[in-house]
């Protein structure tokens, strides 16, 4: 279904299809729009569930990571010097170096960053992927469990057997229920339909603290700078919230929030079809607009993304983006 339509001036430029899924704290879907069961890949929204099964493992404790850690972990970084610094203070931490981490360098997602990297002719190492703070933590629990530190990223390395299985226990499937791929960071990444994703993130909300996935809500929460960056929308969005939302994104326009209420957590879940991140950002702000979550000050931290206007290159606003979407209840 059309969430959204791009317009410049009043000629329809480009029309974006969306699904969302809202699910209370029994799992039960209460909203929608689209198609709530939409197989979907969640790609790096799926990083807490990865994160929970290394914590299975005994690594945090084993080498002494703390919440900033876990967050990393769990984040998609901008590749900031306090991100990259963080990641080799990990690898240290667990006694591993740059060299075992199988992800690439790649530019990164900060055009601030992007431009002082320019500037000094600096070529990006696997550190600083915006998914190293992930793999620190993977090599971390393959060392835990006494597993090779070699193809740790690998399907059938043990440590990704103890992921699938954890990933899938999270989202209440069996393991023949979820799909995989590779990642664009090369681990292995889930399919799985939306509203388990939402069903995820709702079970991060309801957490009590002293549990692995209310401490995973604990370290998201209180440093949203490392699961995201300076200017970010799950920056923003978990701050202005502060304590009460947890959120992260994942590549190619998928979304999941949990939020803590006095009623019972909710799990929200939304997938982009064309990939789009700024449209994306603007579901999910409108999403949360409809759904009444928090207060309009609160929400009022997203005004850049909820309807951003068009401009070209010399700032001449050219269109719009106008969102529809609406949120069909469910007895």
């Amino acid at each position: 279904m059309i969430a959204a339509t791009l317009y410049r001036g009043n000629a329809v430029e480009n029309t974006h299809a969306a699904h969302v899924a809202v699910v209370d704290e029994n799992g039960r879907l209460l909203h929608s729009f689209g198609n709530p069961h939409r197989v979907t890949l969640p790609r790096s929204a799926a990083k807490p569930a990865q994160a929970f099964a290394v914590m299975e493992t005994g690594a945090l404790e084993r080498f002494g990571f703390d919440d900033a850690d876990l967050a990393l972990m769990c984040g998609s970084h901008s590749s900031e010097p306090r991100h990259i610094e963080r990641a080799r203070a990990m690898l240290a931490k667990a006694d591993v170096s740059e060299d075992d981490l199988r992800c690439g360098g790649h530019p990164p997602i900060s055009d601030a960053v992007y431009k002082d990297w320019i500037r000094r002719d600096f070529t990006p190492t696997p550190v600083c992927s915006n998914c190293s703070g992930k793999h620190a933590g993977m090599l971390a629990g393959a060392k835990a469990i006494g597993a090779p530190l070699d193809g740790y990223h690998l399907p059938e390395h043990p440590l990704q057997a103890r992921v699938k299985r954890t990933m899938a226990h999270a989202v209440d499937l069996s393991s023949d229920d979820v799909q995989w791929a590779i990642d664009g960071c090369n681990l292995p990444t889930p399919a799985f339909a939306l509203d388990r994703l939402a069903r995820l993130y709702m079970k991060i909300a309801a957490a009590p603290e002293d549990t692995p996935l209310g401490r995973i809500h604990r370290a998201m929460t209180s440093h949203p700078e490392l699961v995201a960056g300076e200017g970010r929308f799950c920056t923003l969005l978990m701050r202005a919230f502060g304590g009460a939302l947890v959120a992260k994104t994942g590549a190619d326009a998928s979304y999941a929030i949990g939020v803590r209420r006095p009623e019972g957590a909710l799990g929200i879940a939304v997938k982009v079809e064309d990939g789009n991140l700024a449209v994306l950002h603007a579901v999910v702000a409108h999403a949360l607009d409809l759904l009444g979550i928090g207060s309009a000050e609160q929400r009022r931290a997203l005004d850049d993304f909820r309807n951003p206007p068009m401009r070209n290159t010399m700032g001449v606003t050219t269109g719009r983006l106008d969102v529809t979407l609406t949120l069909d209840g469910h007895a």
